[in-house]
This record gives C-alpha cells, structure tokens and sequence, in this order.
C-alpha cells in the first residue's frame, strides 16, 4: 500500500508524456505563455478569549503570496506559488513582531494541471484544493489547504465528480498517512430561478491511530492519549448544497455542509450553514455573508479545517461574519467576526471571539 501513490503518480506522468506533441503558434514565445499573479493583504486582528489573559492581543499580520502559471503545451499547465507563513499548512500569514525580523517565505503551489479531456482534469504536485465546500465554508478545510499528490476533476452536463489521493506524512519506520477523497453531485439550474450545486462524498486518512497529529504535534481539539497521538480513525462522510440565486439585482447564495466521522464513538459530527448577499468583484460592489458552524471535537482533524474560527481546530462552534467593500477592482476593504464557544467537550467551554480587518491588493 506504501507504493501505491507512488505507483498511481508514475502512471498518470506516463500517459501524460505519451500524449501528441503540442504543435504550438509559430509567432507565439515563451512570454506569451507565462502569467504571474498575487496578491498582498495587510490585517489588524483582535483576539478576546474569555478565562485566559494571556490569550488576549491585537496585532498586524500580513500575506503576500507570488504565482507564476506557464502553458507548457495545449493541454498542460504548470502552476508554482510562493507565499509568506512558512510551513503552516492552513495559514500564510505572519505577524508584525520578532524586532523587525525577516520574514519566512515558502512553496504554496508547485503542480501540474492536464486537461486530459474537455469533461477531466487531472492534477498532480501540490495543488489547490480540488474538493468542493459549499459556501466555501471551512468546516472541513481550510482556505489555505494546498494538499499534496494527485487528483482529478469530472464534470459533464449536470454531473461532476472530484476524486484525490494525497500523501499526508510519510514515516520511514512505519505506514505512511495518506488522505483519499471522493465527491460527486450535480450542477443544474432550478428554472429561471437560480442554480443548485449539490453532492455528496466520502474521504479517509489511514494509519492515524497511534501516531502524532500531522503539524507540529497539536492535537487541534482531536482526542488524544497521554502520549499525544491520536485515538481515532477518521473516515468520514458529507452531503453538501449550495443554491445561487437573485433577489432583486443582487447575487443570493444559501449553503449547508455536514460530515460524520465513522470511527469516533462521540463528538463525531460537523456542520455549517449560512448566506451571502452580494458579489465584490469590480470596484463599487460589496457582499456580506454569515455563517454558523458546530465541529465536534472528533469530527474532522482539526489540523486542517479553519485556522481562525474558535482559535483554530474542533471543539468549536459559533458565528462568522464577513464583509467586503471592492474600493477599485484589484483592491478591497473587509472584516471578519468571529463569535465561538470553545472547548465543549473538554469540560471548560468558554468564548472566543476574534475580529479581523484587512485590506487586500491583487495583481494577475
């Protein structure tokens, strides 16, 4: 089982480079194939958390993150990143502190993206997220979550399906975890009223049992024994929908995600639900959303769903509040409130509220 990834990447590079040639423009060069994009956010944060002193704070964080995307034939595109946060996998952000110290800088993206038909993509390297989150809530991944290993894209008519299988931490003394994942659902319009996503799916982390949990050995809310590794397995299944529609001239989205945890024996359940108004996408425009969240302690690991809702983790559920105002079209102003309960299952749940004010420049 070890290879198996392994064997599935060398597979797919070998169909890939078995495909025709690209019979490229004769006026084209390599400039006219080669697109950078990024963006630079500046964030004042403030933190409140009920019972605990020491975790009261406000602060300046920043992200700036730099793209390069190269169509290196018809069908194939090369995508790298970089982006301030070193290795944290669900945050690139840094904080204004450290005397005035450099900050560290790391490889966000570095994949590969095969159109291998007009309905399948194919995706190998660390990638972007491929998995649908209705709303694109955080329930279950992070914003920031760039898995590593391969995956593909399927849709055609209404259907489509997402499908990966992603190396999580290889260990040279014992089994590898790695992370399999599976979606499917339907994109149909609901007369001329608006457009329903909904789906379902089923994922899985393997050997988690008995090992220490997957960054910088933080449990994030999940149970642990006294050694600190983890207690359970987490195989889970979801259901999703996302419905877009209109009220007046103003975009309308309605959402709901839900996930169960089959190996936890309690505190194995998640979910999330909300709306947005609005779509801040050209200058002048703006949209509000709210959503509310509950993740049991067990549901999901807690390395990698939300960095900032309930301080980061499970164990947490409560409200998120977003808003943003597009000043110009490559520049915005916008806020986040969080107010969560934490530590329900521990025995000591408490408030944690956090508000986050940023202003954000994109270039592409």
């Amino acid at each position: 089982m070890k290879l198996l990834p392994r064997t599935l990447l060398a597979a797919g590079a070998a169909a890939l480079f078995s495909m025709p040639a690209f019979a490229e423009d004769a006026n084209s060069s390599w400039a006219d194939r080669i697109s950078l994009y990024g963006d630079l956010r500046l964030r004042y944060e403030d933190i409140d958390e009920e019972g605990d002193p020491g975790a009261e704070r406000d602060r300046e964080r920043g992200r700036a993150r730099i793209g390069l995307k190269a169509d290196v034939s018809s069908d194939v595109t090369v995508i790298m990143g970089l982006a301030t946060g070193g290795d944290n996998p669900v945050s690139r952000n840094v904080t204004g502190d450290g005397g005035f110290t450099t900050k560290d800088i790391g490889i966000e993206l570095m994949y590969v993206d095969w159109k291998a038909t007009d309905q399948l993509s194919v995706f190998a390297g660390k990638m972007k997220n491929p998995l649908f989150r209705a709303g694109g809530v955080p329930l279950i991944w992070d914003g920031d979550l760039n898995p590593e290993g391969a995956a593909a894209a399927f849709a055609s008519g209404m259907f489509f399906a997402n499908a990966g299988l992603f190396s999580v931490e290889e260990r040279s003394g014992a089994d590898d975890s790695t992370l399999r994942a599976l979606q499917g659902g339907i994109k149909t319009d609901i007369g001329d009223v608006g457009k329903l996503t909904a789906g379902l799916g089923y994922f899985e982390y393997t050997n988690t049992i008995g090992n220490e949990p997957f960054y910088n050995g933080s449990s994030k809310g999940n149970t642990v024994d006294v050694d600190g590794n983890y207690v359970y397995d987490y195989k889970n299944t979801e259901v999703f929908a996302q419905f877009d529609t209109e009220l007046g001239d103003w975009p309308f989205q309605v959402y709901a995600h839900y996930t169960v945890n089959s190996e936890a024996p309690v505190e194995d359940t998640a979910y999330a639900f909300g709306a947005k108004f609005g779509s801040a996408k050209k200058q002048g425009t703006q949209q509000v959303s709210y959503t509310y969240q509950d993740i049991e302690a067990d549901a999901v690991i807690g390395t990698f769903n939300d960095s900032d809702f309930g301080g980061g983790g499970t164990d947490a559920s409560g409200h998120m509040i977003k808003y943003k105002y597009m000043l110009r079209d490559t520049i915005s102003l916008g806020g986040t409130l969080f107010l969560n309960q934490i530590d329900r299952f521990q025995g000591t749940e408490h408030d944690f509220d956090r508000l986050q004010i940023d202003v954000e420049f994109k270039f592409k």
